[in-house]
């Protein structure tokens, strides 16, 4: 109110130069006062005076003349008329006072009355130019005219204002009305324009729709006949100040009544000429909190001085048609649940009518990719170590299939895996404008994808892969009707696969028994130990459907190796792995050698130990079950299954069924051992029969000693058999080698072992023979260890050669490849056949002494 008055003075060029005074009201009124109540009785006084002198003057000359009359009345005459003279000034004095006091009172009341309508003219008008010429003056009477003038003035402007704004009152009641019953965006900003101009006589008025970058495009606008139209036009670089697009985030409206008197740059005044506009009007327009884009009034056929009501009003329209946006926003999203309610309830069901899991996630693929019309969606699937595999996959022709595909993203890290747990869903419109790592965006790149959509899929409350949506003709604009569609479905996809599980595990109890039968029938049918152990994991992951079983054998120290494995194809191999468990003690080894079977839930709540934890996950592992497997009475190692997906909760009927195979296990070990023994001795006796043949048709020592290593070599299937012979100070050299290629040969080396001495040469002459299975874990001294390390021997079998009762060498196997644990039928048919050497050498000899005799004789 107070703007628009300062604008209609401005526009009056109301400046009045007043009479300058040089007394204040207050001075003026007393000189008055007394002026109107002392003057008149000095001026009667002294009238009087004067003629009571002159009277007397002219009547001494008569007294003098009739000396009748005496001096003294003369006398008597002047003093009355002196003390008229006093009294009249005192009655003077006494009105004086009497009009000072009244008038101090009577302006005292005009100051305080003059003082107000200052104090409220200040308030309605602080800056008016009036205001420090009154003061200056200090006019009370002239300062309460102008006032007044002005009150009156302003109270006139006021009434006008006041019927302008019930005009404009009623004229934003229809144009709100107008723009509400729009139901959708497009028709909400056509009727905001055209009202708009017709109400306030307005050349143009158009909407302009922000891009990205303060970018943008006119995108509604109602124009006068005869001007230039600007809609569609698109304004790349707006020029908008420094500031300025906050300060429209901020409700700012922006009014300039001339282009060329507004400190606009060159750029937006040739801008704004273009379109032919001299005034414009400018106000923010939000969607959803967010600056949707800017309502625009464009004067063009003359300059327009913006009144405060016109821009008020225009504040408030652009407020109402934020109002209409986010409205018509509401309706479509209400429309649009009522389908994606629909569409979820179609896919659910489609999904829900799948009884096991390939089946569940090949019809979610197919679904989900129809309902998005997306280029590919698949479902992947998380390892231990978080790389993971792609297991259900539809895409449309003419992109890259990648089912099955085992995928290492090395950009895959713990706090993605905690977010997806949580439940985050990822969108990316386009991977390029993502901030995404290279290594990712080379990831996606190779599956040619554009835009993606990722969702977590939780199965039994863990984190078991994601479905993922893959655009690759184009980067795409993820709606969040779609977003949210995606991801309820990525819940369902849980449930159901929660379901199927379920339904599995029934089925499997329910043939619970058969399969203990049918279980154990197979692992009899194998006839030795390594397909026993073989059979034993495969048919006991199936039956619990769990992800990895092996089986765990124990060495001499209780580290292990495994030695039988079966795992589903997404989580690491482990067999052959020799493991050095540090937790793993002598009181755990009586505990399973007194049948302990160890089930464990989720290994983070069970209270293991740190070293125990690390070494389970290191294979993926979140739940355990252990068995120990007896064999001769002995614990042999342990049954082990392994849930990798997600902790699990093992069922006493699983545990028990586990158990009872593991046992069974040690029976069948038992047997085929049995049974391999007594193949094994058969061989041994029939292999010693044909080795001992072959030596004993040489005649000569050295073919007996090079049939042997080579018999010797083949039947151990071991990589080098040697002969070495002693010298009188009991050094030595090989005298016959048998050695496979690759390894070096030895043959005629001869060998100064400083580590042996007498006691040595009596054990073997005694019948010692020595197997080491590693010679680095033996307790070999270092001179010896050096020896063997230049023969490349990493395991050896040693025994001794006795010729006439006296040590003559020693019938040594080498393993270069790697350590051996030698066995002890294959100790046994070694020591045999180099009894068997001896006994050949001598009969060699006699044979030898004797053919010489019968030379000689003749």
């Amino acid at each position: 109110m107070s703007q628009s008055f300062s604008q209609n003075q401005g526009r009056r060029n109301r400046q009045q130069k007043l009479w300058p005074q040089k007394w204040s009201l207050k001075t003026k009124a007393i000189v008055w006062a007394l002026s109107i109540s002392v003057l008149p009785v000095f001026a009667i006084g002294i009238a009087t005076y004067f003629y009571g002198i002159n009277l007397s003057t002219r009547q001494i000359p008569q007294v003098r003349q009739e000396r009748a009359k005496s001096s003294t009345e003369t006398e008597a005459l002047q003093r009355q008329l002196s003390l008229l003279l006093t009294g009249m000034g005192v009655t003077a004095i006494l009105a004086g006072a009497i009009a000072v006091f009244v008038t101090n009172r009577a302006i005292s009341r005009v100051s305080n009355v003059a003082a107000t309508s200052n104090d409220i003219k200040n308030r309605l008008r602080p800056d008016s130019e009036f205001t420090q010429t009154f003061i200056a003056n200090e006019d009370e009477l002239v300062m309460l005219e102008r006032n007044i003038s002005l009150f009156t003035e302003l109270l006139s402007i006021l009434v006008q204002e006041k019927e302008t704004e019930a005009d404009y009152s009623q004229l934003l009641t229809k144009i709100t009305r107008w723009v509400r019953e729009s139901f959708n965006q497009e028709d909400v900003l056509k009727t905001t324009s055209e009202e708009i101009r017709k109400a306030l006589s307005i050349d143009r008025v158009a909407i302009f729709c922000f891009n990205s970058h303060s970018n943008g495009t006119f995108i509604v606008e109602s124009v006068a006949p005869g001007l230039p139209k600007i809609l569609g036009v698109t304004v790349s670089d707006p020029g908008f100040e420094v500031g300025y697009i906050e300060k429209y985030r901020n409700g700012c409206t922006r009014a300039i009544d001339d282009i060329y008197q507004a400190d606009l740059s060159d750029g937006d005044i040739e801008l704004l000429k273009q379109f032919a506009v001299k005034s414009n009007l400018v106000a923010p327009i939000f969607k959803g909190k967010q600056l949707f884009g800017l309502l625009v009034a464009h004067q063009c056929s003359r300059v327009r001085f913006w009144q405060q009501s016109e821009i008020d009003l225009f504040a408030q329209i652009a407020m109402q048609v934020e109002f209409a946006l986010d409205y018509a926003k509401l309706l479509e999203e209400v429309d649009t649940k009522a389908d994606k309610a629909q569409i979820f309830i179609e896919i659910t069901r489609s999904i829900r009518e799948s009884l096991n899991e390939e089946d569940v996630l090949k019809t979610t693929v197919e679904e989900v990719r129809k309902v998005l019309s997306t280029d590919r969606v698949m479902v992947y699937t998380f390892n231990a170590n978080w790389s993971g595999t792609v297991i259900a996959e539809s895409v449309i022709p003419g992109y890259p299939k990648v089912l099955r595909s085992e995928i290492q993203d090395p950009c895959f890290g713990q706090g993605y895996v905690e977010k997806y747990q949580s439940g985050r869903v990822a969108t990316t419109n386009n991977i390029y404008q993502a901030g995404l790592a290279d290594c990712h965006i080379s990831l996606l790149e190779s599956f040619g994808v554009k835009a993606n959509l990722v969702a977590p899929i939780l199965k039994d409350e863990q984190l078991f892969g994601l479905l993922i949506a893959h655009q690759c003709s184009r980067p795409r604009d993820w709606q969040q009707p779609e977003i949210d569609l995606f991801a309820q479905i990525a819940i369902q996809i849980g449930f159901a696969l929660d379901h199927a599980r379920l339904l599995q595990r029934i089925e499997a109890e329910g043939v619970q028994s058969q399969l203990l039968a049918d279980t154990i029938g197979s692992i009899r049918q194998s006839l030795n130990e390594e397909d026993v152990l073989k059979t034993t994991v495969e048919e006991v992951r199936k039956v619990l459907s769990t992800d990895r079983v092996m089986v765990y054998s124990f060495n001499a120290n209780w580290s292990g190796t495994v030695i039988a494995e079966s795992v589903v194809l997404t989580y690491p191999k482990i067999l052959r792995a020799e493991i050095q468990d540090p937790c793993f003690g002598q009181g755990y080894v009586e505990e399973y050698q007194s049948g302990r079977v160890l089930a464990i839930n989720n290994i983070y709540e069970v209270g293991l130990a740190d070293c125990h934890i690390k070494l389970l996950e290191s294979f993926g592992v979140k739940a355990n079950l252990v068995a120990p497997i007896l064999k001769d009475e002995q614990l042999f190692g342990l049954l082990i299954a392994h849930q990798c997906s997600r902790p699990r909760d093992w069922k006493q009927s699983e545990i028990d069924l586990f158990a009872q195979i593991a046992m069974q296990v040690g029976f069948a070990l038992d047997h085929a051992r049995l049974l391999q023994r007594i193949e094994a001795e058969a061989m041994r006796s029939q292999l010693l029969v044909d080795i001992t043949r072959s030596i004993r048709q040489s005649l000569k020592e050295e073919d007996v000693l090079k049939t042997t290593v080579e018999e010797v070599r083949k039947a151990l299937s071991t990589d080098r058999v040697l002969v070495y012979s002693f010298y009188a100070n009991w050094f030595g050299i090989i005298i016959a080698e048998s050695v496979v290629p690759g390894y070096p040969k030895v043959l005629r080396s001869k060998i100064h072992d400083s580590c042996f001495t007498q006691g040595y040469i009596e054990k073997y002459q005694s019948g010692r023979v020595v197997a080491i299975n590693n010679i680095n874990e033996s307790g070999l001294a270092d001179c010896h260890i050096k020896l063997l390390e230049s023969f490349a021997v990493k395991a050896n079998l040693v025994a001794p050669i006795i010729k006439d009762e006296q040590l003559f060498g020693l019938l040594i196997a080498h393993q270069c490849s790697g350590p051996r644990d030698w066995q002890q039928p294959e100790i046994d048919l070694f020591t045999q056949i180099a009894m068997q050497v001896g006994f050949t050498l001598d009969y060699a000899r006699l044979l030898q002494a004797y053919q010489a005799t019968e030379a000689s004789s003749n």
